[in-house]
């Protein structure tokens, strides 16, 4: 209420609260009310403060400055002082006022769609339990008012354009809550660069992107999710990462669109990086889903149309029907035109692309991750060329995340696209799986360990993506598998339990030489006689599998057999070489006619009786039965049921009852 001042204890009232009274003279006179000073007992600031409002109309500034003192509980609206809250009571405050905001948001979001920038100034709080609270809110908010389409703002001839009340109304609140969701958008970007709110904002992005990837502004928050896909916190990379494998999952909400963006912006990423990156950053492709029969049953609904409408005519023409009058053609015409509108505006809705678009944006994905495939390929076998050349040199940094954190993943998505994969790029392929299986982790001059060449697992990888390349390409590839198989043979002296994976090793096994029909006997007693020894030397899982790889190659191959023998000379010496090199590096030279399964009469003593008695049955194997059965368990599931995880087994401890035995018999 504005007053001005008459005397020390009356003030005029404001005209626009009291009506005046119009003497006949034609002067107007204004009531006035008494005041008491409240100089004396106020500070002299605060005095001096009210003596200007008393004397002058409050300005703008200065009813601001009012509004923050009311809000900050110094002071009410009508002058009167209260106590400053306490920080507890502050924030219990303005939790419920956006408990409130939010309830009045999600009722009616059209009438109270102006609380949103009050939520969002909340956010500015110096507090940052409020902040995270105001930022959740917010979302929450945000993913129930959002529509199912994007808004597209009216151009300026549009605005002109006289429409009626409903359609303002709906352009005020679709402006609105998009200039509010791109101030959202602003402030959890620049959020995430603080440590204190990193987790949420992000948090809010990702769930942003995986509940409205068709909304507005969506390229912004896909590119802050792959920037995050190899954070070093693993919180917001399991975050982004999670997210981003449901978009590949979920292609129907954003019809494939966001798929060639993310797979272009890892990629450039990959580039940018020098391949540094954590392996959930390449690993996200593998949730990618490649249709081959696109438009295929768009391409038969369209032939059945075209056999109905054929065999309709036919029928007409043999039966001699009258034709049709006018008026149905026409209303036939005029139902199909409708109908045409129909699917048309369908379409424009939808977010499905036609066959044409899908099949030219899988394309262009499909090519993407090929080319960061390769790239990941050819910066392995650049560093491996580098640490050969450079073996003395031993302060080279591996990087963050390891020499080649994106082999392992690398190689596996290869081994699943390897369909797609067009055959004039095979053969590089396998040429750059050759030279990767084929380096060591241990140089042969120096016999110093080098952090850049391969382990025995990423070796192993590579052979058994060869195998998978060759048996997906069966009738279109003609390659010699015989490097993969002596690599495998030397890898399996280099294995070491704890360094290397033991279930990589059992899929090797199984795709190599269990799954594999036409075999070398010579090469085949050399892995028979390599794995027996191998079974002595390691646990009871990487033992079983190699038992059972021996078994199913024994029972392929009946002329192996003739290991089992224990003749005085030393087994049957069938083979080309007269005597066993246990250390020849080609199984084909190993000479292992010229030996006998020694280290069976071992394992059948072994203290797990699992192993012992499938140890007893290979021995007991008849070399003239021709046993056309072949084991139903395979060495991977031989390695997951005996691996130190899964293991019960408590070996007994006989030697307490013995000693208790001799004890008795003494006394």
């Amino acid at each position: 209420m504005r007053t001005t001042r008459r005397e020390s204890n009356e003030i005029q009232v404001d005209p626009v609260d009291v009506l005046p009274v119009k003497t006949l003279d034609g002067k107007l006179h204004f009531r006035t009310v008494t005041k008491k000073s409240k100089l004396a007992e106020a500070d002299p600031e605060e005095a001096e403060e009210d003596v200007l409002e008393d004397e002058h109309i409050l300005n703008k500034s200065q009813r601001r400055a009012k509004a923050k003192r009311v809000k900050g509980g110094k002071e009410t609206r009508d002058g009167s002082e209260v106590k400053e809250l306490s920080a507890e009571e502050s924030f219990e405050n303005k939790k419920n006022r956006l408990a409130e905001l939010g309830m009045l948001l999600l009722s009616d979001p059209e009438a109270n769609i102006r609380s949103l920038k009050e939520m969002l100034d909340i956010s500015k709080d110096e507090n940052a339990k409020i902040v995270k609270l105001c930022l959740l809110s917010v979302l929450a908010v945000f993913k129930d008012i959002i529509p199912g389409y994007r808004i597209r703002l009216p151009t300026d001839k549009e605005l002109e354009m006289k429409v009626s009340k409903e359609v303002k109304k709906t352009r005020f609140y679709e402006s609105t809550l998009l200039k509010a969701y791109k101030s959202y958008l602003q402030k959890l970007m620049a959020f995430e660069r603080q440590s204190v709110y990193n987790q949420v904002a992000n948090r809010c992005i990702c769930t942003l992107l995986d509940a409205k990837p068709h909304f507005n502004f969506r390229d912004n928050l896909l590119t802050a999710v792959v920037r995050n896909i190899s954070s070093p916190d693993e919180v917001v990379r399991r975050l982004c990462c999670s997210t981003v494998r449901s978009l590949f999952s979920n292609e129907g909400k954003h019809g494939g669109e966001l798929t060639v963006q993310a797979v272009r912006l890892i990629a450039d990423q990959v580039k940018s990086q020098n391949c540094q990156l954590h392996p959930n950053s390449i690993e996200v492709f593998m949730s990618i889903r490649f249709d081959e029969d696109i438009g295929k049953r768009d391409r038969e609904e369209a032939n059945k149309k075209k056999f109905k409408k054929n065999d309709k005519r036919n029928n007409q023409e043999e039966q001699n029907q009258v034709q049709e009058n006018e008026r149905k053609k026409s209303k036939r015409e005029m139902m199909s035109k409708i109908r045409d509108e129909v699917n048309a505006d369908y379409k424009g809705v939808t977010y499905e692309p036609d066959a044409m678009e899908r099949r030219k944006m899988q394309t262009v994905t499909l090519s993407a991750v090929f080319e960061t495939y390769f790239r990941i390929l050819r910066k392995t076998m650049y560093s491996i060329g580098e640490s050969s050349t450079e073996e003395e040199d031993t302060t080279l940094n591996p990087g963050a995340f390891g020499p080649h954190p994106l082999l392992a993943p690398c190689l596996d998505g290869l081994a699943k696209f390897t369909q797609q994969l067009d055959l004039d790029y095979i053969g590089d392929l396998m040429n750059y799986l050759k030279k990767l299986a084929s380096s060591s982790s241990v140089s042969t001059n120096s016999k110093k360990k080098n952090s850049k060449l391969l382990t025995v697992s990423e070796r192993l990888r590579c052979c058994l993506v060869a195998f998978k390349v060759m048996r997906s390409n069966l009738n279109a590839l003609n390659v010699d598998l015989q490097d993969f198989f002596v690599q495998l043979y030397n890898l399996l002296l280099e294995y070491r339990p704890g360094r290397d994976s033991g279930e990589v090793l059992a899929e090797s096994l199984k795709i190599m030489l269990c799954d594999d029909r036409h075999q070398d006997m010579q090469k085949a007693a050399a892995f028979v006689k390599r794995l027996s020894t191998f079974a002595l030397c390691f646990g009871c899982a990487e033992s079983m599998s190699a038992l059972v790889t021996v078994k199913n190659l024994l029972q392929r191959n009946v002329k192996c057999r003739n290991l089992l023998e224990n003749d005085a000379g030393g087994g049957s010496v069938s083979g080309s070489i007269a005597k066993y090199q246990p250390y020849a590096t080609d199984p084909n030279l190993s000479g292992a006619f010229a030996s006998v399964l020694w280290e069976l009469n071992l394992l059948t003593k072994h203290y797990h009786p699992a192993i012992s008695t499938m140890a007893g049955s290979i021995s007991n194997m008849n070399t003239s039965q021709n046993q056309t059965f072949l084991s139903a368990v395979t060495p991977q599931q031989a390695f997951a049921d005996y691996s130190l995880v899964k293991e019960s087994f408590e070996p007994k401890n006989e030697s307490r009852k013995l000693s208790n035995k001799r004890k008795r018999e003494w006394w």
